[in-house]
């Protein structure tokens, strides 16, 4: 299956130093490639910009990895966009230590078992992506009331704002999540 199928994928060949020696880690680090690299290689100035941010958001944050890839897939669950349905719920299945965790919030975050201050985050971040005109001053305050630190608060709008970027051009793009994706973190032996 092609990593995408509303535009041609690059052969890897002909992208520039810079791009591919990145795709390149991302295969080595995963022993696949993620389709994602594959696709946003189509535009080689915003496969910068989109995985500079991507790295941004991951490395310097005040939240875990685990709260990240939750907001992800509660936002993409919310989307619709399979590929980040598929492709993070693998990686909360993986950070979460919970087999179970990312098929309940993409379907419906609501009815997972959560603590309240992740209740409270993932109620903010799906708000902010349904209804992005409704977020006031009350859901920054219910953030702060749940015990995030400022910068926690500020960083659960940003994962969420780039991941609604993501989803949309995951899906206008039919970008296609690998099979490995489906099966990473509900079996011992992955």
């Amino acid at each position: 299956m092609e990593p995408m199928g509303e535009f041609p994928v690059p052969d890897p060949e002909t992208l520039p130093d810079d791009v591919r020696e990145r795709i390149e880690r991302e295969t080595e680090d995963a022993g696949f490639t993620p389709n994602v690299f594959s696709a946003f290689a189509y535009r080689p100035s915003h496969f910068r910009a989109f995985f500079a941010y991507h790295d941004a958001l991951v490395e310097h944050t005040a939240l875990e990895r685990e709260e990240i890839e939750m907001i992800i897939v509660a936002v993409s669950g919310a989307n619709d966009c399979y590929y980040c349905v598929v492709a993070h719920g693998a990686l909360l299945r993986i950070y979460g230590d919970d087999p179970l965790l990312a098929d309940q919030l993409a379907a419906n975050h609501r009815a997972a078992d959560l603590a309240e201050p992740h209740r409270a985050m993932l109620d903010v971040a799906v708000k902010l992506t349904e209804s992005p005109g409704r977020v006031d001053s009350a859901d920054v305050r219910r953030l702060r009331e749940a015990g995030f630190p400022e910068k926690a608060v500020w960083d659960i709008a940003s994962v969420t704002a780039f991941f609604n970027l993501s989803n949309r051009m995951s899906t206008f793009a039919d970008i296609r999540p690998n099979e490995v994706f489906h099966t990473l973190g509900r079996d011992p032996s992955n």
